[in-house]
């Protein structure tokens, strides 16, 4: 009895959980501390994004002889001059390619990939996992070695310099990623849930709407946000694929970098409007992202 009462707090304190550095940290400093500096932190990794700006809205003369940061003691420097002549040229022609461009790519990526994703996770059929290897397996070919035949092909369809090519392109090449990271997510959706739907008679299909799909929202999003930002950000594809008349933003500054030299001016502006859209839609939909991140890592 004396051994079992001694050795009793010894065992609970053993299976006490431990606390990981981070949170000794966290316990110690106070979540205020934490707090102030995870902002000094958000503001440090902002200081590039707002010293972008403050170059776009100053002309070319004011860059080349002062740093963006006396902009604090002179604000009467800051123009829009810059925006006008930048959207007065090519730019928005550009800007609405890089829409036609981005947008559909991303909605049949999400489309195509979620239902294969949600075949190969809980439909049975021949050829399944070899099938879902062959996806895995072009997950690590490269994009560049498909640029020669890929350009040779859309030149014998009529294709090459298009919009629809480069759509095209990048949905082939989107695909494998979209289709691994949407299976493994829906693979771990309860089983019970599928069976409740089928037992009340529900198509596969009908099971993939209702069901899988909204379960499924925050790894659509996350995968949604990854996919647009790719193509919306692309030059390799937009070089080999889109003629001048159907250039995207990223080639459209490529250009004006090999025109104008160190026009900081334009370029600056120019990369500062290409932000604000991906900026705007990670703001929308960072909680689905958040919780799309955190998925599989707690079961």
């Amino acid at each position: 009895m004396t051994t079992a009462t001694a050795t009793a707090p010894a065992r609970s304190h053993a299976g006490a959980p431990r606390r990981n550095v981070i949170g000794r940290i966290v316990d110690r400093l106070g979540s205020g501390v934490v707090q102030l500096v995870m902002i000094l932190l958000g503001l440090f990794w902002l200081v590039p994004t707002l010293g972008l700006m403050v170059v776009s809205l100053r002309t070319t003369e004011v860059n080349n002889a002062e740093g963006w940061w006396t902009i604090f003691t002179k604000p009467a420097e800051l123009t829009i001059a810059n925006y006008r002549d930048l959207l007065a040229g090519g730019f928005g022609a550009s800007f609405w390619n890089t829409v036609a461009i981005t947008v559909p790519t991303t909605i049949l990526v999400i489309g195509i990939a979620a239902m294969a994703a949600y075949a190969f996770a809980w439909m049975e059929f021949p050829g399944r996992d070899l099938l879902f290897l062959i996806v895995v397996a072009l997950l690590i070919v490269p994009i560049q070695i498909a640029l020669i035949p890929v350009a040779a092909l859309y030149g014998q369809a009529g294709i090459f310099g298009s919009i629809p090519g480069v759509v095209l392109f990048h949905v082939a090449f989107g695909l494998p990623f979209a289709i691994f990271l949407l299976r493994n997510f829906f693979i771990g959706i309860p089983a019970s849930l599928l069976e409740a739907a089928r037992m009340d008679g529900a198509p596969e299909w009908r099971i993939f709407v209702s069901v899988v799909f909204p379960l499924g929202k925050p790894a659509i999003a996350s995968l949604g946000i990854f996919q647009f930002l790719w193509v919306w950000n692309d030059m390799l594809i937009a070089l080999v694929f889109a003629n001048s008349a159907n250039q995207p933003m990223t080639k459209y500054l490529q250009s004006q970098m090999r025109q104008f030299g160190t026009n900081m001016d334009i370029l600056s502006s120019g990369a500062f409007l290409s932000l604000i859209i991906p900026l705007v839609l990670f703001f929308a939909f960072q909680r689905y992202f958040v919780q799309g991140m955190m998925a599989g890592s707690v079961k």
